[in-house]
């Protein structure tokens, strides 16, 4: 078996000199939920690992005045216990509490999953109906930011360049009112890798939908943005009429694949259905007790 060199850095400046210095030859852990199952199978093989566990300082939840910023490095978890996130983004909590197990959820990151790019990837939803951007660093100490609708190339793939790491997301706080909704089907629960997902976000006022975002995921090559649902959305009073546009519309803007899970017909025909109750999940939360 090859021999892996592992380095610890002790800081993201550090992190990105070694991928830099060894690009395409590297290799990022923190969880280790994805990068793990890669090594085992041979789906990857990095001649130096860098494991980003000890950098502190990529882990956090803050509240910065209309703004929530995400380390990279803050696990599922703490995601579902901060109280930031339940009172300020509540979708992202609830697609925090439906991904994987409980073991999973204390070792995986926030940006990990990301990363990953994976079509199906629990996050990406959610983050991206919230309109999330990704902070970026590169060797040097070169910083950029990437909106998440811009951020996945492909399945696994990402904007990211060889020597840059994720080091954390920040998005608005839902607004009041605003209201959210996610579902997930999977074959067998909340821990089954999406069949479909869906996260979406109203901003209402005067019974008229001012903004909304719409956001799939695992019936594309990658997460995506339905914009030309929240087209139709924007500036009505939604009813059964625009929900049944709705569920037709949403399909001219996936292109799910048939796998092991399910087959590209099911996959449409489940958008179309759980788009419309997320929907109106969402107005309901809205509605007074």
């Amino acid at each position: 078996m090859r021999e892996i060199s592992y380095v610890e850095p002790k800081d993201v400046s550090e992190a990105v000199t070694v991928l830099g210095e060894n690009e395409g030859r590297a290799a990022l852990i923190a969880g280790g939920t994805n990068l793990i199952p890669a090594l085992r199978s041979g789906e990857t093989a990095p001649e130096v690992v860098v494991n980003l566990a000890s950098v502190e300082t990529l882990s956090y939840v803050k509240e910065e005045g209309e703004t929530i910023s995400i380390g990279a490095l803050t696990t599922i978890s703490d995601l579902i216990s901060s109280e930031i996130i339940l009172k300020k983004s509540s979708i992202l909590s609830m697609a925090a509490s439906r991904l994987g197990n409980p073991l999973t959820r204390n070792r995986a990151t926030i940006g990990g999953n990301l990363v990953d790019a994976s079509p199906a990837a629990d996050m990406a939803p959610p983050l991206l109906a919230l309109e999330a951007t990704v902070h970026v660093m590169g060797s040097g100490g070169k910083e950029r930011e990437v909106a998440l609708d811009r951020f996945f190339q492909g399945p696994n793939q990402t904007v990211l360049r060889q020597d840059e790491i994720v080091t954390h997301v920040h998005f608005s706080k839902m607004k009041t009112p605003a209201w959210g909704s996610h579902m997930k089907l999977g074959l067998r629960n909340d821990m089954a890798i999406s069949v479909v997902s869906i996260a979406v976000v109203l901003e209402m006022e005067d019974n008229l939908c001012q903004k909304v975002r719409v956001a799939l995921g695992a019936v594309a090559p990658t997460p995506v943005r339905a914009y030309r649902v929240e087209s139709v959305l924007e500036g009505t009073r939604i009813d059964s009429e625009t929900l049944d546009t709705c569920s037709r519309v949403v399909n001219e803007e996936i292109s799910p694949i048939s796998d092991i899970r399910a087959s590209s017909t099911y996959r449409a025909q489940a958008t179309a259905v759980l788009l419309r109750r997320a929907i109106v999940e969402a107005l309901e939360r809205g509605q007074p007790s």
